[in-house]
């Protein structure tokens, strides 16, 4: 039964690590794992939190009643305090030390991070081994005669192999693009409600130096080299349009490859793969339809 709408990107072309990359467990388990990172950083650097509570929070960082979630932020209208509630209700031991210290986003924001480099980690697979693929194609092809076409229009004769190198530069630029982003990914930390790491300061009284080690743990644990230097309450929103560029420059060059395809199918110069059982039209069994590209 699908009675509901459903994204064709999300059904028809995600894979299945992207999927589960951004389902909601895996969103709300990361910020559970990120309360209790910080609260064994915070154990370790001599506040009030015990062994104990550390690993109770650990032991339920899966078990996520989304029915006390739900219910509580009717009550309350606050997504991270529903999830600190029901965090709370599963471990009772470490509920009154959860978020000790943060701010929303010290889970909103840090675990989008975690989950934008982890997906951008996967895609620069898929790119690479894309790229090693037309690299094998441009090479076995290198001196195979075809027509050049300029306005497409027939002109001076190139080689499929070259073709296939036009393309191959498109993504070559792309994956050094988003070498350069996952390169500078920087962990947000636990700054406070301002970047000013105030609360901690506090908490800590006043010794700047356990918090900056709190944050040098926190994002090592994650994976992390280090966390940017100067924040407010989240991390520099230049980055969600770094990514975003570089998304739509591997999205340009995918799209000019495919349109090419398509446009060559025409003239019977490269077609896609047909399978044997494959219908390339409803009403035309001769048909090979184009979809893939």
């Amino acid at each position: 039964m699908k009675d509901t709408y459903e994204s064709p990107f999300c059904s028809r072309y995600a894979s299945s690590y992207m999927k589960h990359l951004f389902s909601p467990d895996m969103r709300y388990s990361t910020w559970r794992r990120l309360w209790t990172e910080l609260a064994r950083c915070e154990h370790e650097l001599g506040l009030p939190v015990t062994e104990q509570q550390v690993a109770e929070l650990e032991a339920h960082i899966n078990d996520i009643d989304y029915d006390i979630v739900s219910a509580r932020e009717r009550e309350v209208r606050h997504d991270v305090m529903a999830h600190i509630y029901a965090y709370g209700k599963a471990a009772p031991e470490a509920a009154g030390i959860i978020h000790l210290g943060a701010t929303s986003c010290y889970v909103t924001d840090n675990a989008d991070l975690i989950l934008y480099r982890d997906g951008l980690v996967y895609l620069r697979k898929g790119l690479v081994d894309a790229i090693s693929a037309l690299c094998d194609f441009a090479e076995k092809y290198k001196a195979l005669p075809t027509v050049g076409y300029t306005h497409y229009q027939p002109a001076q004769p190139v080689t499929v192999g070259k073709r296939a190198a036009l393309w191959l530069q498109d993504f070559y630029g792309d994956l050094k693009e988003l070498d350069f982003v996952i390169e500078n990914i920087k962990f947000l930390g636990c700054r406070g409600t301002t970047g000013t790491e105030a609360s901690f300061m506090e908490l800590f009284d006043n010794d700047g130096g356990k918090i900056d080690e709190m944050n040098r743990r926190l994002a090592e644990r994650f994976g992390f080299s280090e966390c940017f230097d100067v924040c407010g309450q989240t991390y520099p929103r230049k980055l969600d349009s770094r990514i975003l560029n570089t998304l739509g420059a591997i999205a340009q060059s995918s799209y000019r490859m495919a349109n090419d395809i398509r446009l060559l199918q025409h003239d019977w110069q490269l077609e896609e793969p047909f399978g044997s059982s494959q219908i390339g039209s409803s009403a035309m069994a001769y048909k090979r339809n184009p979809m893939r590209c």
